[in-house]
């Protein structure tokens, strides 16, 4: 409508500044140059009707063509909200369908987590150490039994190289590269006697982003000692029936060539009597003959000693225990050591050097005395026998004893510079000689000392070690605890 009213007011205006609207006038004016009002109103209203029927056209087609594009627009109104109801239904069973989605990821990882935490807690209270390595030999777990065996902590693990975080660590990095390159399970064990023992499993880790190993070392020093302890006593037990059966079966014979002796000497001295002012040479063989009588007396008498001391281990011993000074049961050992060992090629026990380096003001020490005496007889036979497996003419033979006093216990080092012990010898020395199974390495069972172990460890509460090279000799290592 303003399109067509603007457009008349320009036409008009057009007529006015042409001089078109001057000569328009004068169509309405009479002959005498009156305005012809009639012919104007006439002739207006027909304008008027005709403009009015133009925007009645106007009008109409325009109601017609807004009612179309109401139409139009009621439809598009219509199918967009179809559509967003469409796209709302779309939408709602989305966001069910993510909510669902999120509770199921939410529960799986709570499950994840919970399975993560259970694990992590198996792992960290196990009783064996465990330790997870990459394939770079890097630490990725060290749990609280590793943290306590090795006092490295956590934090101080994590990340570092094996080897460098813990070099003493028994496992080689040739097992770890086996078992990764092989995909296999390795299984073995480290044991040092008295020390500890390992059973010590790698396991590669299969179907892992990251290709590692896991080492599981279980300590099974307490069990293995516990086993031992039981063995050992029942080895020994069967050792005292066995000592208290050959002591009594000796002991008779024994006291018999005692008697003998005894009667002999008295004969031959009631024959040298009655013959000495007769037959001179006879005299002095009768002499020689005492002598000789005399030293198988002496002999007797060592093997009854040996007896006595086979009884007394095999019979129970007072349970109470004496103070005395170590280093005078040392001393008062080799003095017996001198006049009891010998072998057999000439060499003797006083062609040894003995020296001797004791602590001054040493404590009395709570002990079976005779016991202690038989250990250390033990342990200076054994040094003595070593010393005459050596066949050199510049070799000069030395046993040295050492007492000292350290963190409340006594240590004693009894060391010689004889043959040494071969790893296997060093292995079986202290294991009792008479087993049902075959030994893999076989061992003299004179050179064993299950005696002077188990009086040290079992009636003294001590510890007993070895440590020997082969050229260069052997040193036993005895501690006794003073407040034991």
């Amino acid at each position: 409508m303003k399109k067509y009213l603007f457009l008349a007011l320009v036409v008009a205006l057009i007529l006015y500044f042409t001089g078109l609207f001057t000569d328009f006038i004068q169509l309405f004016k009479l002959e005498d140059g009156h305005t012809n009002w009639q012919y104007v109103a006439n002739w207006s209203s027909g304008i008027l009707i005709l403009a009015l029927t133009i925007t009645v056209g106007v009008l109409f087609f325009s109601r017609a063509e807004t009612a179309r594009a109401n139409l139009e627009l009621t439809a598009i109104r219509n199918d967009l909200e179809i559509r967003v109801q469409e796209r709302t239904a779309t939408l709602d069973e989305s966001n069910r369908l993510l909510k669902e989605e999120i509770e199921q990821h939410l529960e799986t990882t709570n499950r994840l987590h919970a399975s993560e935490t259970y694990i992590k807690n198996v792992l960290e209270s196990m009783p064996t150490m465990l330790v997870g390595l990459n394939a770079r030999g890097e630490i990725t777990h060290w749990n609280k039994k590793a943290e306590k065996n090795t006092g490295i902590a956590v934090k101080d693990a994590l990340g570092k190289y094996l080897w460098d975080a813990y070099p003493i660590i028994t496992v080689t990095k040739g097992q770890v590269s086996e078992a990764l390159e092989k995909n296999v399970t390795l299984n073995f064990k480290q044991s040092q006697r008295d020390l500890f023992h390992y059973d010590i499993t790698i396991y590669p880790l299969n179907g892992s982003i990251e290709p590692g190993v896991v080492i599981l070392i279980v300590d099974m020093t307490n069990q293995v000692k516990s086993e031992n302890k039981l063995i050992q006593r029942d080895k020994m037990s069967a050792m005292g029936e066995l000592a208290s059966s050959m002591a009594h079966d000796i002991n008779v014979p024994v006291q018999a060539i005692f008697s003998d002796l005894s009667r002999a000497r008295e004969l031959v001295r009631a024959m040298s009597g009655q013959v000495r002012s007769g037959c001179e040479p006879l005299s002095g063989q009768l002499d020689q003959l005492d002598r000789e009588l005399q030293d198988v007396k002496s002999q007797g008498k060592h093997a009854a000693a040996i007896i006595s001391n086979l009884l007394n281990f095999a019979s129970s011993h007072d349970d109470t225990k004496q103070e005395a000074y170590v280093t005078e049961i040392m001393d008062h050992t080799i003095e017996l050591a001198r006049s009891a060992l010998s072998l057999p090629h000439g060499l003797r026990f006083t062609d040894l050097t003995i020296e001797r380096d004791y602590d001054q003001e040493l404590p009395l020490l709570p002990c079976f005395v005779s016991e202690i005496q038989q250990v250390f007889l033990s342990l200076l036979r054994h040094c003595f026998y070593s010393i005459g497996e050596v066949d050199r003419e510049d070799f000069i033979p030395v046993i040295r004893v050492r007492v000292l006093e350290c963190y409340d216990a006594l240590w004693i080092k009894i060391s010689h510079n004889g043959k040494g012990l071969t790893s296997e010898e060093q292995q079986y020395i202290f294991e009792p000689y008479f087993s049902n199974e075959k030994p893999e390495v076989e061992y003299d069972a004179g050179k064993r000392l299950s005696f002077p172990y188990f009086i040290m460890t079992e009636h003294h509460n001590g510890q007993m070690a070895v440590t020997s090279d082969i050229n260069a000799g052997t040193t036993f290592h005895i501690q006794l605890q003073l407040n034991a």
